[in-house]
């Protein structure tokens, strides 16, 4: 494989506008909205020719949020600045800013949906 393993996320929502709120609070971002017909989409910004992967938050019927067993890590410029804003946001802190080696550090965290995401930075 010449690409990398993951070619988009999604996040499973119950409610768009707050799991919307929450993203942008806590990322520093803006989503902008995607629109198939039987779904509603709230794109994470990105750019295509940039190494990662895309994503959005989905609300389908039927698609439960929480309990997932898929964990999608943000990148950081520092994950504890982004990790301090999840409460105010709504979310929990799972873990807080930890080490993981050579590899940087990250901080485990639940959105308002039940969701558990992890925040990556390497400092």
């Amino acid at each position: 494989m010449k690409r990398n393993p993951v070619g988009w996320f999604e996040i499973y929502v119950q409610d768009m506008a707050r799991a919307k709120a929450f993203y942008e609070t806590v990322l520093g971002v803006t989503l902008s909205r995607l629109s198939p017909p039987e779904l509603q989409m709230e794109a994470f910004p990105g750019d295509m020719t940039s190494p990662g992967t895309g994503g959005a938050l989905v609300k389908f019927d039927g698609m439960p949020s929480g309990g997932n067993s898929t964990l999608v890590y943000f990148n950081c410029d520092d994950c504890g600045l982004e990790g301090s804003r999840v409460g105010g946001a709504g979310g929990q802190v799972v873990r807080e800013k930890m080490s993981i080696g050579e590899y940087g550090f990250i901080v485990l965290a639940t959105d308002t949906e039940g969701n558990m995401f992890g925040l990556h930075s390497m400092v």
